[in-house]
C-alpha cells in the first residue's frame, strides 16, 4: 500500500505497523504531527493504543519505560530541546535497559525555525551509550521503525531516532506494509536487578552496557542502512582525490549534486569506524556532509587523526544553519575539479509545508499575536500598570505569548526555557528586584512551572505570577493542555493563598478590573497568582465551526 506522507507521518505509520502499544509525547515543532497522526489513525483507535499528550517530555519518557517494563513497545516523541527535559530518565534508560522495545524519536531544528538553539541530539545517543538511527528519506523513516523496535529488543536497549525539520515536514510517497504487526503480549521478563539502579546494580549494568558498545559498532558497520559505495573499482591507496561521508537528509543533497565519488552513507550509529577506515584508505581527502553540528566530522578527525577531513569545522560547509542542495554542490565542486555546481538545485529543497519548492517572492512578515487573542489584553493591562513603576522586569516563557517581546508590546525581558519565567522572577526578587513579574502559559505551567511556583511559595518570594490560560497548547496547533480547569486547585495545593489567587477574563471591557488586580498584587510583597482565562481564538473558531456542522 502506498501513501503520501510527511516524514513525521511516515514515522507514526511505521511505529503502528511495527506493533506499537503506546506513544508518549509533549507537543513540540517539528515532532508534533507524529502523535497527532497516531491519534487520528483508524488502526490505532481500533487497538486503543495510548496516544494522549503527556505533561512534559520527562513524564513521557518515564511512562514509556513503564510500558516497556511490561513487555510492550513504546514510542517517545519530542523536539530536540525536549530531550534536555527528559535527559535524566533517557540517560538512565541505557542503564536499566528495556524489555519491550523503546524508540525515542527526537526532531532537531537546524536553522531554528521554531526553537531556541540548533542542538544536535546525536550527541545524547553517544553520551547515553545507546544506538542511534537517522533516516535519509521518508521511506527509510517508515522502514527504520520496525528495525529500531526489533533492535531495541534484541540489544535490550532503547534506540534514539533522530530526524530534522526538513525531513519531518516534507512529503514523499511511502510503501507501507499490507499487514501490520500485532502488539507484544504482556510479559514479566523485566528483571528488577536491572531496573533498580542501586549502586551495586548500576555498576554491573554499566559494565554490561559499556561492553555492548563494540557489538553496536560492528552492527552499524554491517547495517543495511550504512552503505559504502565506489563509482569504479578501487586501484589502491589515494586512488580517489575526494570521498564523501553523508548522513540523514544531507545524503539526498549529495545525491542531487550528481557527484561520482566514493560515498559512505551513515544512518546507524555508533560511528562505523571500519567503513570509515576503508573510505580513508582510498581517498586523499574526505568531506563530511551532515545536518546539524559536526558530530561525525569531529569523531573522524579525532579517531583517525587525519588533517584531510573537510566539512563544517574547516569551512567548506557553513558552520551553522541548514544545509541546502546548493551549499553541498558548491562545496563538492570546489573540492573536486570537474564537478559541476548545480546552481539551480535549491528548487529541489523540500519546503517546510510539504512538497518541493524554492524561495518565495512574498516579503517576510514578522510574527504577531492573533487578532482577538487574550494574550493581547493581558499585555495591554500589564504594560499599563508597569508604567507606574521604576525598572520593572517581566520574565517570559515558551509559548505564543513570547511574541509579547515584539512590537507593539515590548513587554517581556527574558525567555530561556520551559518554565523558567517563575524561577527567574524568584531569583531576580532574591537579588532585590521589584517588581518582578512572571508570565507563563497554561500548558507551560504544568510542563515545568509548578515546581518553580513551589519554590517561590516556600520562600514567600516577592513576585507576581501571571498564568495566561487560553485553555489549550496553542503554539503547536491546539493540543490538550494537561492542567485545563485545574489551575486554581493546583495553585492552592502548592500553597498560594486564596486572597492572592485571582481569575480574570482578558477582554477590553474588563481592563479596569484587571489593571486594579495586577497593581494590588504587585504591591503585595509575597507570592501572588493571576490567571487571565479566555479560550484561544483559533480553537474557539474551530469549536464554533464544529458546533455549526
Amino acid at each position: 500500500m502506498k501513501k503520501l506522507l510527511l516524514g513525521d507521518e511516515a514515522i507514526a505509520q511505521g511505529a503502528i505497523d511495527a506493533g506499537l502499544s503506546g506513544v508518549y509525547a509533549y507537543p513540540g515543532t517539528p515532532s508534533t504531527e507524529i502523535t497527532e497522526y497516531i491519534q487520528g489513525n483508524a488502526l490505532a483507535r481500533e487497538r486503543r493504543l495510548h496516544s494522549r499528550w503527556c505533561t512534559n517530555e520527562k513524564t513521557a519518557m518515564e511512562a514509556a519505560l513503564g510500558m516497556s517494563f511490561m513487555g510492550k513497545r513504546a514510542l517517545v516523541c519530542m523536539k530536540h530541546v525536549g530531550l534536555n527535559v527528559c535527559a535524566d530518565p533517557f540517560v538512565n534508560s541505557g542503564m536499566t535497559g528495556v524489555n519491550g522495545g523503546v524508540v525515542v524519536l527526537v526532531a532537531d531544528d537546524p536553522s531554528m525555525h521554531s526553537s531556541q538553539d540548533e542542538q544536535d541530539s546525536r550527541f545524547y545517543g553517544k553520551f547515553a551509550l545507546i544506538p542511534t538511527f537517522e533516516p535519509s528519506s521518508q521511506q527509510e523513516a517508515y522502514d527504520m521503525m520496525a528495525t529500531a523496535f526489533e533492535y531495541s529488543e534484541q540489544q535490550c536497549l532503547p534506540v534514539l531516532m533522530r530526524v530534522t525539520t526538513r525531513m519531518a515536514h516534507s512529503r514523499a510517497v511511502v510503501q507501507c506494509a499490507d499487514a501490520p504487526r500485532l502488539e507484544n503480549e504482556l510479559n514479566y521478563h523485566a528483571a528488577a536487578a536491572n531496573w533498580v539502579l542501586l549502586p551495586a546494580n548500576a555498576r554491573r549494568r554499566n559494565d554490561k552496557v559499556t561492553a555492548q558498545q563494540a557489538q553496536l559498532e560492528e552492527d552499524a558497520a554491517n547495517s543495511k542502512w550504512n552503505q559504502l559505495t565506489f563509482p569504479y573499482k578501487v586501484a589502491g591507496s589515494g586512488a580517489f582525490p575526494l570521498g564523501i561521508i553523508a548522513s540523514g537528509i544531507a545524503y539526498n543533497y549529495v545525491m542531487e549534486s550528481g557527484a561520482s565519488l566514493p560515498l559512505l552513507k551513515i544512518s546507524q550509529y555508533p560511528l562505523p569506524k571500519r567503513l570509515v577506515r576503508q573510505l580513508l584508505d582510498v581517498c586523499e581527502r574526505v568531506i563530511v556532509v551532515e545536518e546539524g553540528q559536526p558530530f561525525i566530522e569531529e569523531q573522524v578527525r579525532g579517531v583517525f587523526e587525519s588533517q584531510n577531513i573537510l566539512g563544517r569545522l574547516t569551512g567548506e560547509l557553513p558552520r551553522t544553519g541548514e544545509l541546502t542542495p546548493d551549499t553541498v554542490a558548491e562545496a563538492l565542486a570546489k573540492e573536486c575539479d570537474g564537478l559541476a555546481s548545480t546552481n539551480n538545485s535549491a528548487s529541489a529543497l523540500p519546503s517546510l509545508t510539504g512538497g518541493v519548492g524554492g524561495g518565495s517572492l512574498i516579503a517576510p512578515r514578522p510574527p504577531q499575536l492573533c487578532q482577538g487573542c487574550g494574550h493581547r489584553d493581558v499585555y495591554t493591562a500589564l504594560n499599563e500598570v508597569l508604567k507606574e513603576y521604576e525598572n520593572p522586569r517581566v520574565f517570559g516563557d515558551i509559548g505564543c505569548y513570547t511574541l509579547g517581546f515584539l512590537p507593539p508590546y515590548r513587554a517581556i525581558h527574558s525567555c530561556v526555557d520551559m518554565g523558567a519565567s517563575i524561577t527567574m522572577a524568584k531569583g531576580a526578587a532574591d537579588a532585590g528586584q521589584w517588581p518582578a513579574v512572571a508570565i507563563i502559559g497554561d500548558s507551560t505551567f504544568t510542563h515545568s512551572g509548578m515546581t518553580g511556583l513551589l519554590d517561590a511559595v516556600n520562600e514567600n518570594a516577592d513576585i507576581t505570577v501571571i498564568i495566561s490560560d487560553n485553555l489549550t497548547t496553542a503554539m503547536t496547533g491546539g493540543q490538550d493542555s494537561a492542567g485545563t480547569n485545574k489551575f486554581e486547585a493546583i495553585c492552592r495545593g502548592l500553597g498560594v493563598s486564596d486572597e492572592h489567587l485571582h481569575v480574570v477574563v482578558p477582554l477590553p471591557k474588563n481592563m479596569p478590573e484587571i489593571t486594579r488586580i495586577i497593581r494590588e498584587e504587585i504591591n503585595y510583597h509575597g507570592v501572588s497568582v493571576i490567571i487571565p482565562r479566555r479560550e484561544c481564538i483559533q480553537t474557539f473558531k474551530r469549536h464554533a465551526k464544529e458546533k455549526k456542522n
